[in-house]
């Protein structure tokens, strides 16, 4: 894959340039490659090249240097998303996914698990086979339920990491001040409660792939640190003085606007650059009706059932999924378990009285969302495990890895 280096804070010409195998020298001086116009910048002030692991940067014996997060350095391999500074200059190293975005639409409506017929969907799985072999940090955009997680696992089979493990972790679902144990591990007495030494979720996934999961909830504070382990591959458990390195491959996902937010400034905006190297967008149902009877008859397939009633698949087509796919297979089920299709309009007004009854806003937000959440992944585990028989259909239906499906039982209480 190539790299696309593009500067901003400066005059530059070319203010963007697509990097070559020979490479590409910034400076001031008439002979670079991109000339920078500011009076910090050297002549030649540093060399970009690309290599196996992203684009080797070079310090060209500069005055001024070059700084990446916040060091200057004089020699550095950078992956796609990186920052560099050089005199007020911001020197960009992004992905070229031009060739992602150019060609056909997959020629088969599966992919890696992937079921669509929709020219939306199947172009979506001519971006993910194109991105098959790499390791690149991916992005996965889209509404509650569209299957991002399942969009994920397909990314992580097809990667050269597919031997390793597949860890996800929720940051929506972690309380607060856990954050930072649940991703990079704790030692033991580290903070009150910590009563043995715990490996982290990219320890966890050392040699495959970590899922971060509504990234976009991940607080301001944990970003840094997120952010340096992403770079730089350390990773430095609470109550530990040492960091030690770890090879995981990031994929996050979204149903926010994360671009918005870095103007908002509630998320970093370096941290988005490094984890929307790609971008993959997973369209609403809404916008690929003609979806629905084949992912109906896959969940059905998935179930043990047979082919559905004709009349239950127009039915089911003719709905409105506010919850996408993931509502459309609770329908399925549901159709399968009692032998009619539930009122999804009903079955939503009924878990909104539930939570107006139960929501007491004199309590603190946070408090009352933690006591929510933890309610809901004890129940949707218990009945989770009750239906799947044993951990690992368990942890194949919810897209989550066995180790970690696991750990989360055992935090609630939940027999396995």
């Amino acid at each position: 894959m190539g790299a696309v280096i593009r500067v901003t804070g400066a005059t530059a010409s070319p203010a963007e340039l697509r990097l070559t195998d020979g490479g590409c020298v910034i400076g001031a001086g008439a002979d670079a490659d991109i000339i920078v116009d500011d009076r910090a910048v050297s002549r030649q002030h540093a060399r970009l090249e690309l290599c196996a692991d992203g684009v080797a940067v070079s310090d060209l014996d500069s005055r001024n240097g070059i700084f990446y997060l916040g060091q200057r350095i004089e020699r550095a391999v950078l992956s796609f998303g990186a920052r560099l500074q050089i005199g007020t200059a911001e020197v960009a190293i992004d992905l070229d996914t031009s060739a992602l975005e150019q060609g056909e639409e997959h020629s088969r409506p599966v992919y890696r698990g992937l079921v669509g017929l929709s020219a939306a969907m199947r172009r979506l799985f001519s971006i993910l086979a194109r991105l098959e072999g790499a390791t690149v940090p991916v992005l996965i955009e889209g509404e509650s339920g569209v299957g991002k997680e399942l969009v994920a696992r397909a990314i992580h089979q097809g990667s050269s990491l597919s031997a390793g493990p597949l860890v996800a972790i929720n940051c929506g679902a972690i309380r607060r001040e856990l954050v930072q144990s649940e991703l990079f591990g704790h030692k033991k007495g580290a903070f009150t409660g910590a009563s043995d030494d715990r490996k982290g979720a990219f320890d966890a996934a050392d040699g495959g792939t970590l899922f971060l999961d509504e990234i976009g909830e991940l607080p301001l504070d944990v970003q840094p640190a997120l952010l340096r382990t992403l770079e730089l591959g350390e990773v430095k458990p609470l109550g530990v003085d040492r960091t030690h390195q770890v090879r995981a491959r990031a994929i996050a996902a979204t149903n926010r606007d994360l671009a918005a937010d870095v103007e908002a400034g509630r998320f970093r905006e370096d941290l988005y650059f490094r984890l929307a190297v790609v971008r993959v967008r997973v369209p609403a149902l809404r916008e690929r009706p003609e979806d629905i009877p084949l992912l109906a008859a896959e969940m059905a397939r998935q179930a043990g059932a047979g082919e559905l009633p004709r009349n239950v698949v127009q039915q089911l087509s003719q709905r409105d999924y506010k919850g996408n796919v993931r509502e459309l297979r609770n329908a399925v089920l549901a159709y399968l378990a009692i032998g009619v299709l539930p009122d999804a309009a009903k079955q939503a007004n009924l878990l909104e009285l539930a939570l107006r009854q139960a929501v007491d806003t004199s309590a603190p937000f946070a408090e009352q969302r933690d006591q929510v959440l933890d309610l809901f992944t004890r129940v949707y585990l218990e009945q989770l495990l009750r239906e799947a028989g044993n951990l690992t259909e368990a942890a194949r239906r919810c897209g989550l890895e066995r180790s970690y499906l696991g750990k989360l039982a055992r935090k609630h209480g939940v027999r396995t």
